[in-house]
């Protein structure tokens, strides 16, 4: 069991706060409607596929990459799939927001004196997109991307160049993420505070975490 952290963070004991973006500070129901439901749509529509035939076809292509960057590429799937995924989350960006919450709190830990820095495994494309819709960016001292790295977050070689790319103390730092994989690529590179997102997708039930401490919303935390 990850060490538990209080009903509100000991802030005291935190210098550096790792935040994900999407079902961490972005709800995921964006991402999750794109994926399982827009893309398969518009790529069935082009072959003549209903709706559950194309899902049907697109899932082992999603399964096969999933845990990769090249899961998380723009890039690569519009390639794969012959449609451009830029344009499209563009063309849908309206529908992009935040979870409830989280842009207070990044507003409240900035008001704390702490460092705050993204990383995420968006592509710098999609990351763009969200960013104009939301502003989320100009809240960060530092954004990373896995994809300047070279390997996602669920990667250890991305803790290991985190360290030489961001001068912080895991010791003094509280990461929070939605992924399982994620976080425990996290606590094994050291990161004192790890701590879980219960509900990424506002339309879904929250997940349930036993292994790490867990809120409904990062501010929560506060």
């Amino acid at each position: 069991m990850d060490r538990q952290l209080p009903a509100k963070a000991s802030w005291d004991q935190i210098d550096t706060v790792l935040l994900d973006l999407d079902g961490t500070l972005l709800d995921l129901a964006f991402d999750n409607h794109f994926w399982r439901t827009l893309v398969p749509s518009v790529w069935g529509a082009q072959r003549g596929l209903d709706l559950p035939r194309a899902q049907a076809e697109l899932q082992p292509r999603f399964a096969a990459q999933e845990g990769t960057l090249q899961w998380y590429c723009v890039e690569y799937w519009s390639r794969e799939l012959g449609l451009d995924i830029a344009a499209l989350k563009q063309a849908h960006a309206h529908q992009i927001c935040w979870l409830p919450g989280a842009e207070q709190f990044l507003q409240a830990v900035r008001a704390r004196g702490k460092r705050l820095v993204l990383l995420t495994n968006a592509h710098p494309l999609t990351l763009a997109v969200k960013d104009a819709r939301t502003g989320v960016l100009a809240q960060f001292d530092v954004s990373i991307s896995s994809h300047h790295v070279g390997v996602p977050k669920e990667d250890a070689r991305f803790w290991l160049a985190l360290k030489d790319l961001e001068q912080f103390e895991p010791l003094r730092s509280l990461f929070v993420d939605d992924s399982l994989p994620v976080l425990r690529a996290a606590r094994r590179a050291g990161i004192a505070q790890v701590v879980a997102v219960r509900q990424p997708d506002s339309g879904q039930a929250p997940r349930q975490h036993e292994e790490f401490a867990a809120v409904d919303s990062v501010a929560e935390l506060l």
